[in-house]
């Protein structure tokens, strides 16, 4: 589900991702889309406090880039793609002022730096 996004929640987003314990958990959470990982998991990989690492998901959580669920006395986390896509999205949204010859060179290193091919229709 997207949601509109303005200038507060872009700064809420990326200050979230300012730290790095929380920035290293979104890119493994990304990572594991669209399964969810359970949140002991998730600190045991970062050695982590599980009160800790509780936080920093909270924080992920309220600033639209991660989702959770609970499934019996397990919380799964998993990333909020739509939300992290609205956050792109405002940053690139005015298309460098109506001239997307300028945004296109910004897209192109991004496809190359991901390190999987898209999924297909067909499988």
């Amino acid at each position: 589900m997207s949601r509109i996004i303005d200038e507060s929640a872009t700064v809420d987003s990326l200050s979230a991702l300012a730290q790095a314990t929380r920035l290293q958990v979104f890119r493994a959470l990304i990572a594991a889309y669209p399964r969810g990982v359970p949140a002991g998991d998730i600190a045991s990989k970062f050695q982590v406090p599980h009160n800790t690492m509780s936080s920093h998901l909270a924080i992920l959580t309220r600033a639209g880039l991660a989702v959770s669920e609970r499934q019996g006395r397990t919380v799964f986390y998993r990333a909020d793609v739509s939300g992290f896509r609205d956050v792109v999205a405002f940053l690139v949204g005015d298309c460098c002022a109506g001239r997307p010859e300028i945004c296109a060179p910004l897209f192109q290193p991004l496809l190359d730096a991901c390190s999987c091919a898209p999924e297909t229709v067909d499988g």
